[in-house]
């Protein structure tokens, strides 16, 4: 994207970018600022706040109906009814429980008893189910099949079937943030390309990615800076882990369950991400008190980074202990399985 000196519209609010030639100097905010800054987001309201949280998790009273998919005597995954009967095809490789629901069970045929037999099998399925278009959005990306984050894999499965399979999925998502010298506490927000398979044209985090197989989270989070927002490695590498969010959903194709890696990166005020790999249109410096409003009063942003900013706002003060609701915030920005 070539950037220029003109104004992004988002929703009737005009914010120019910040160009090579617009470069500010780095100065600390006044105390000023910030306290017109908390005082704006007194005003915005915290119902709009739980509202984007509930909306990653919904759709959980289905949850005692899924099935338990157990490989090698470990639970790492929960399937819905209508996946298993797709499965049910390929006796060779899946063992089904006579009954289904939280007694029964989906297993993988015995002699698959290594991780490198399980995946080579269930690809071979996948594959099939993929030119049936029983899954979609295929991605060429192995996920890690386990039950907790620090445990070996029992075997790896394509990114597009994780969902179908209700395994645990692991991303990283990153706080672009600007301590602008005149509008304070700034976090560039990005416009997802409108091509894109999901979320079209959604607001986004100046990086973000899933925690693929084989690359460590830091790696992972310097590699999607660089590639959706062209961040030196140099610059990519100060960003600061800060926690982590987790949710649960459960839609048409399956169980949801994910954990996101939360990391801050402080940026210049003269630096201007650029989109490098296609997925990005656009990149805009918004004053947090516009994010804010963004997520409690809008679905602009893609879901689950709506989490990521309210834990933000929670930890940089703008959310504080004071405004009613701050308790069940906090709570609630880890419904889901967090291990």
């Amino acid at each position: 994207m070539q950037v220029s000196k003109r104004m992004c519209a988002l929703s009737g609010n005009c914010y120019s970018l910040i160009t090579p030639s617009l470069r500010l100097q780095p100065v600390r905010s006044s105390s000023s600022s910030k306290r017109r800054q908390h005082h704006i987001m007194r005003n915005v309201g915290m119902t709009g706040y739980m509202q984007r949280i509930q909306e990653c998790n919904t759709g959980l009273a289905e949850l005692p109906t899924l099935t338990p998919f157990i490989v090698n005597g470990k639970v790492v995954g929960q399937m819905k009814q209508a996946f298993i009967e797709q499965l049910a095809r390929f006796e060779q490789v899946f063992c089904i429980s006579a009954s289904l629901g939280p007694s029964g069970s989906v297993q993988l045929r015995q002699n698959l008893d290594t991780a490198e037999k399980r995946t080579e099998a269930v690809a071979g399925v996948l594959r099939q189910l993929r030119d049936e278009r029983v899954i979609t959005g295929w991605r060429d990306e192995y996920y890690p099949v386990t039950s907790s984050f620090y445990d070996q894999p029992v075997m790896l499965v394509e990114r597009a079937a994780a969902t179908q399979f209700g395994i645990k999925a692991y991303g990283v998502h990153v706080n672009g943030y600007v301590e602008s010298s005149d509008k304070g506490l700034c976090l560039w927000v990005a416009r997802r390309s409108k091509s894109k398979p999901t979320w079209p044209g959604k607001l986004d985090h100046i990086a973000a990615g899933g925690q693929g197989y084989g690359i460590s989270v830091m790696e992972n989070v310097i590699k999607e800076c660089q590639e959706e927002a062209s961040i030196p490695r140099e610059l990519a590498a100060t960003a600061v882990s800060v926690g982590a969010v987790s949710y649960m959903n459960i839609s048409a194709a399956g169980l949801k369950p994910d954990v996101l890696f939360v990391f801050d990166i402080k940026l210049p005020e003269d630096f201007v991400p650029k989109p490098l790999d296609g997925e990005v249109e656009e990149f805009q410096l918004l004053p947090i008190q516009e994010v804010a409003r963004l997520v409690s009063d809008t679905t602009e942003f893609k879901a689950n980074c709506n989490l990521v900013i309210i834990d933000f706002m929670i930890r940089r003060g703008c959310i504080t202990p004071d405004t009613p609701g701050y308790l069940q915030l906090v709570a609630s920005l880890r419904q889901g399985d967090c291990s």
